[in-house]
């Protein structure tokens, strides 16, 4: 088995993981960066709508928007740090060094935009592509990087800890510890080692367990399983973000619809060309996205139609045309011509509000062994996350992470990291029926989009256990006996996180923000 040794593993390489390879790479560290597939294919590539920046610095209006949204619930020196770093992190990196190309007004300044929940014009855009716009700059500056070893089919199997993987006896009772993690190289079909003495989860969110998502494919929680694994601590992982609208068409793919659309003025209407959320919020659909999503879910099953509309017809079509480009293109590969027809949209499972809890340089409870992004969970969105965060989370967790990481590798040197030489990996020699593999995923998908989606009740928890319980069992088989694959990996991660998300879910009795509850009653109060 090939062993490498490097300073910092980074698992994932969307935002958070790349911001974070070039701080640390600047700091002078040797980066290994584990790439699913391509550099763009990661969850930031998909980011629509925008970043927040600042538009007439307000960051007491910015907290208070990001504590409304979530419910009163949010932690509330992560969101001070967030409002305080955030964009001088953003300028540092993606204004005065990158020059990432944001739109820009006639005068040449940048140009703000206003989503849901947000009670001003405070974030930045480059069109309908903001975060293809960001990671390509990103990944481009990564790829020039002579410290940064970007490892493409890299896929992370398990985290390696002193007290599992050590040869020497006494490890066992040492503190929990990370080193490094075996690694599938899946163009090889090779196991190796990368022994490191910084071990950073960058995996992004686990959207693709349920059936409607709007995450790459592959997002189906890798870094949360696998901390889980080795005894990690996960926080908030009942609060599964719906984004309200997502492109619904039967037997054509799932993609999302930015909330800029409505922050525009597009308005959402059921099959009569009724509007709806007037009625459910004050902000009718610049709502919470929690709210809008059960809002949409309310209005489906009242009329049994499988989908509501978006109405952009106070929207002119250059507009149109001009600051909604992908989409406009998207929807017209399927027959919607968006500066005439209304966009037909359902929810989809988002974003992850919870995670694997660190502080706010990215430090979990495993020595060694970092968690940043939308893997790692510091409480900014608490129940329910405000639209546009997500980015600057990325960029904010990163700088402050390798930061922190770069100075105590400098502070301690090679004597003060442990970092014994791994078992080998015991390579199965049968492979695994794919279509088993698919069947597994597809049931699982449908179990949690069911049961444990956009509303929720005990008996429907109750069973989605019991099914996933049940599976668990199979695939667990499957990867004692089978050779590993990525699928494999992704399966058995998927499977881990479903039931990690349910088990959350049934211990919460509070119905709030993402995580509803039909018929409890929402209340800061845990009952007696």
């Amino acid at each position: 088995m090939e062993i490498i040794h490097t300073d910092c593993l980074v698992i994932g390489s969307g935002l958070a993981g790349s911001a974070y390879a070039l701080h640390a790479a600047r700091a002078g560290l040797r980066v290994e960066l584990l790439c699913l597939d391509t550099p763009l294919a990661a969850n930031s590539d998909w980011a629509q709508g925008g970043i927040i920046y600042e538009n007439s610095a307000q960051p007491e209006l910015l907290a208070a928007d990001i504590i409304t949204a979530s419910d009163g619930t949010a932690n509330p020196a992560a969101v001070e740090h967030l409002v305080r770093e955030g964009p001088a992190a953003l300028k540092a990196l993606l204004l005065d060094e990158l020059a990432v190309p944001f739109d820009r007004d006639t005068g040449g300044g940048l140009e703000f935009t206003r989503e849901g929940g947000h009670s001003t014009r405070r974030i930045i855009h480059a069109k309908d592509t903001t975060g293809h716009a960001i990671l390509k700059t990103v990944a481009q500056r990564v790829d020039a990087t002579p410290n940064i070893t970007r490892r493409s089919g890299g896929v992370a199997i398990d985290l390696l800890t002193l007290s599992h993987n050590s040869r020497e006896p006494a490890d066992r009772y040492a503190p929990l510890t990370c080193y490094g993690a075996y690694v599938l190289d899946s163009t090889r079909g090779e196991v190796r080692a990368i022994i490191a003495k910084k071990t950073v989860l960058a995996t992004g969110g686990l959207g693709q367990i349920f059936r409607h998502s709007t995450n790459q494919p592959g997002s189906v929680g890798h870094g949360i399983a696998m901390a889980y694994r080795v005894g990690a601590r996960l926080i908030d992982l009942e609060y599964v973000q719906f984004h309200p609208t997502v492109f619904f068409k039967k037997n054509a793919p799932r993609f999302l619809i930015t909330e800029a659309i409505r922050g525009e003025g597009a308005v959402l209407v059921n099959a009569r060309g009724n509007r709806f959320m007037e009625a459910a919020h004050p902000l009718g659909e610049l709502a919470p996205r929690d709210i809008v999503s059960r809002a949409i879910h309310e209005e489906l099953a009242a009329t049994g139609e499988p989908c509501v509309y978006l109405d952009l017809s106070a929207l002119a079509p250059d507009f149109i045309k001009n600051r909604f480009p992908a989409i406009l293109a998207r929807c017209a590969e399927h027959g919607v011509d968006i500066t005439r027809d209304p966009i037909p949209v359902v929810p989809a499972a988002h974003f992850s509000c919870g995670g694997v809890h660190s502080d706010l340089q990215g430090r979990t409870n495993v020595r060694h062994l970092n968690a940043i992004g939308e893997t790692g969970c510091t409480g900014l969105h608490g129940a329910n996350r405000l639209a546009s965060t997500s980015l600057l989370e990325c960029l904010t967790s990163a700088q402050f992470t390798a930061q922190a990481d770069a100075a105590e590798i400098a502070t301690l040197g090679d004597s003060g990291f442990r970092l014994p030489k791994p078992p080998a990996w015991k390579a199965a020699k049968r492979d695994a029926d794919p279509t088993l593999i698919r069947q597994d995923l597809q049931l699982l998908r449908s179990t949690m989009w069911n049961y444990a989606g956009v509303v929720r009740s005990p008996k429907r928890l109750t069973r989605a256990r019991r099914i996933l319980l049940e599976l668990r069992e199979e695939i667990q088989s499957f990867y004692r006996d089978c050779r590993v694959t990525r699928e494999l990996v992704e399966l058995r991660n998927a499977i881990e996180t479903s039931l990690l998300v349910v088990r959350a879910a049934s211990l919460n009795p509070i119905s709030k923000g993402c995580h509803y509850l039909r018929s409890r009653p929402s209340t800061a109060q845990q009952p007696n």
